[in-house]
C-alpha cells in the first residue's frame, strides 16, 4: 500500500501507538521519529525460514517465539531489515535483545514493546482498521481509554498511577491541580526542559491564567465544551485543560502539556482523565471526611478529660501526629453575624497549614475552629503568632469583606494541659470579637484586658473613661472629627508616629497637628507615662465595655 497524498488521512507511528496499539505499549527507541507515516502492517513470526520482504512505511510486528524455540538475535535481524527497507517502526511482543536495541538506535527506528500477553494478530487487525477507518477506531479507542482510566481508580491504585497512565497514553506531560490550583500529582516528560517545567507549574498555578470559562467552579457543569486548548505564552508550550467535576462543582483541573500539537486522543484522554480524577478525588474526600470525624470525636473527648495521656498518644499515632510534643491551642471564628460558613474557615486553615507543612490538628467545634499546633520548641509563641498571621492574611485574601478573630492559648507541655490551653484560646478569641480585631491575640499578652473584664463596677470604669476622653468625644461628635480614632491608632502602633500615620493613611504633619489638638482639647500631656497609661486604659475600657 503506497503513501496517500491527502495529508489529513496519513497515519503516523505516534497515532498508531495512541489509537491502535494496546494501552501500556512502551517506546524503547526512536522517540524523535514517531512522525513517520505508516502505510500498512507486516506480521512476522520469528521462526519463519528466510527473511520476509518488507516495504517502505510498513509497521513491522514481530510475534513472540514459540515455547522451547531459541533463535539468537532473530529480533536484531528483523530490526536491521526494517531499517534497510525504510519501514516506519518495529513492534515487539517480547523484550528485545541488546543487539536489536542497538540496531534500532543506530537506524533511528521507532522500536515499541507491547504489554505482556498482547495478541499480535489482534494488534495487526486493529492497526489495519485504523488505516482503513480512522474515525471508527478513534471511537473504539475512546471507550478503551475510559475503561482503563476508571479501572485504575476502581482498583484503588491511586492518583499517581492514574496520572502516569495519562502521561504514557499521550506521551506528554500531565498535571492535576486541586480547586485552589495546588499540584496534586504531576508527570513531566523530558522533552520539556526543567526551566520550562518550572514555568509551566507557576503558570498553571495562577487562577488568572485559567481560561475565563473555567474560573467559576459552580458554573462548570453547564459548559458545552469540557476540554479547552490554551497557549502558555512561552517556548511554544500549550496545554489542554479540563475541569474535574464532582457533585456538580469543580474540584480541580487536569492539564496535558506539550510543545507540539494535540490530537483527538489527547482530547479524549483530557476528557476521560478528568472524569477518572473526579472519581479519585471523591474517594479521597470520603476517606478524609471519615478520618476527620474520627479525629474530631477523639479530640472532643480529650478536651472534656475523657482520655488518658497514654491513650491520647496511641490515638495520635493513628493520625500520624505526635501528641507527646508541646502544643499551642488556637481558636478561630468569623467576626460578625452574616459570615461565610465555618466549613470554609476550616478549609482555609487547612490550606495554610498544608502549604506551610505545619504539624497541626484542625477541627470544627461548636461555633469555631480549633488548631492544636506543635509549635517550634524554642519559640512557641512567635511561631504560633506567625501561623495565626498567615491564616489572617489568607482570610483577608479569600474573604476581603469579612474578618476572622484569632485567640492563642498558653503552651501545653503535656496532653493533659491541652484543655487549659484551649480555654485560654477561647478567652482570647472572645476578646478579639469584642475588640472587633483580626489581630491574633495571645492570652499571655492580655493581662490588662482580663483584669478590666473581671471588674464588677462597670459604671465606675465608664466614668473613668469619660473623664479621660470626654472632651475628645464631644469634639469628635460636634466636628465629625477622628481624634479618638487617632489615639487608638497611636497606641496600636506603640506610640510610633510614622507607623501611626501609615495606619491612618495621613501625612505625618497632619498626624502631628491632630496630636497637638488632642493635647489642647483634653488638656493632657501624652509625654507623661501616667497620662499615657490612663488614656490607654480609658480607650480599652470603651472598647471592652461599650461593645460587650
Amino acid at each position: 500500500m503506497s503513501d496517500k497524498s491527502d495529508s489529513t488521512s496519513r497515519i503516523t507511528v505516534e497515532e498508531v501507538r495512541k489509537l491502535a496499539l494496546p494501552i501500556g505499549t512502551t517506546i524503547l527507541s526512536g522517540q524523535e521519529t514517531l512522525d513517520r507515516v505508516v502505510t500498512w502492517t507486516a506480521l512476522i513470526y520469528p521462526q519463519e525460514i528466510g527473511p520476509k520482504p518488507l516495504n517502505r512505511g510498513e509497521l513491522v510486528i514481530l510475534a513472540p517465539l514459540e515455547r522451547n524455540l531459541a533463535i539468537p538475535n532473530r529480533d536484531a535481524l528483523v530490526v536491521r531489515q526494517a531499517v534497510e527497507a525504510g519501514a516506519a517502526a518495529v513492534v515487539l511482543a517480547e523484550h528485545p535483545s541488546t543487539l536489536a536495541l542497538e540496531e534500532a538506535k543506530a537506524g533511528n527506528l521507532p522500536l515499541l514493546l507491547l504489554p505482556l500477553g498482547a495478541s499480535v494478530r489482534e494488534v495487526e487487525r486493529t492497526v489495519i482498521t485504523l488505516l482503513l477507518d480512522r474515525q471508527a477506531q478513534i471511537e473504539r479507542r475512546g471507550q478503551q481509554v475510559y475503561r482503563q482510566l476508571t479501572q485504575i481508580s476502581s482498583q484503588n491504585r491511586g492518583m499517581a498511577e492514574l496520572v502516569s497512565a495519562m502521561a504514557d497514553l499521550t506521551n506528554k506531560s500531565v498535571i492535576v491541580h486541586d480547586k485552589r490550583l495546588r499540584i496534586v500529582q504531576q508527570v513531566g516528560q523530558p522533552v520539556i526542559s526543567s526551566d520550562d517545567w518550572e514555568y509551566v507549574k507557576a503558570f498553571t498555578g495562577q487562577i488568572n491564567n485559567l481560561p475565563d470559562k473555567l474560573r467559576n467552579r459552580h458554573q462548570l457543569i453547564n459548559l458545552d465544551q469540557m476540554v479547552l486548548e490554551q497557549d502558555l505564552q512561552r517556548s511554544g508550550l500549550k496545554r489542554l485543560v479540563s475541569p474535574i467535576i464532582n457533585q456538580a462543582i469543580g474540584r480541580g483541573y487536569l492539564s496535558i502539556i506539550t510543545t507540539g500539537d494535540f490530537d483527538e486522543v489527547d482530547y479524549l484522554i483530557a476528557q476521560y482523565g478528568a472524569e477518572a480524577c473526579a472519581l479519585e478525588m471523591a474517594k479521597a474526600k470520603a476517606i478524609s471526611e471519615t478520618e476527620k470525624r474520627l479525629r474530631g470525636t477523639f479530640l472532643d473527648r480529650l478536651l472534656i478529660g475523657d482520655i488518658s495521656q497514654q491513650e491520647a498518644i496511641r490515638q495520635g499515632e493513628r493520625f500520624n501526629h505526635n501528641m507527646a510534643l508541646p502544643h499551642m491551642a488556637l481558636v478561630l471564628a468569623w467576626q460578625g453575624t452574616e459570615t461565610p460558613s465555618l466549613r470554609r474557615l476550616e478549609t482555609l486553615i487547612n490550606g495554610v497549614v498544608s502549604s506551610q507543612r505545619e504539624d497541626a490538628l484542625v477541627w470544627q467545634r461548636d461555633d469555631h475552629v480549633v488548631i492544636f499546633y506543635a509549635a517550634d520548641a524554642e519559640n512557641p509563641i512567635d511561631s504560633s503568632l506567625a501561623l495565626a498571621e498567615a491564616i489572617r492574611q489568607e482570610a483577608r485574601r479569600q474573604q476581603p469583606q469579612h474578618r476572622v478573630a484569632i485567640g492563642i492559648g498558653q503552651k501545653a507541655m503535656h496532653v493533659n494541659q491541652w484543655r487549659e490551653s484551649y480555654q485560654d484560646a477561647q478567652q482570647a478569641v472572645d476578646l478579639a470579637r469584642r475588640l472587633e480585631t483580626d489581630e491574633p491575640l495571645y492570652i499571655g499578652d492580655l493581662g490588662v484586658y482580663q483584669f478590666i473584664l473581671r471588674l464588677e463596677d462597670r459604671e465606675t470604669l465608664l466614668a473613668f473613661a469619660n473623664h479621660m476622653l470626654g472632651p475628645l468625644l464631644d469634639y469628635d461628635e460636634r466636628n465629625r472629627a477622628d481624634l479618638i480614632k487617632t489615639l487608638e491608632a497611636f497606641f496600636a502602633c506603640h506610640g510610633n508616629l510614622s507607623r501611626t500615620a501609615e495606619m491612618l493613611i495621613v501625612h505625618r504633619n497632619t498626624l502631628l497637628y491632630r496630636m497637638n489638638r488632642i493635647s489642647e482639647i483634653a488638656d493632657m500631656d501624652l509625654n507623661r507615662p501616667e497620662t499615657r497609661l490612663g488614656v490607654h486604659l480609658a480607650l480599652v475600657i470603651r472598647q471592652l465595655l461599650l461593645k460587650s
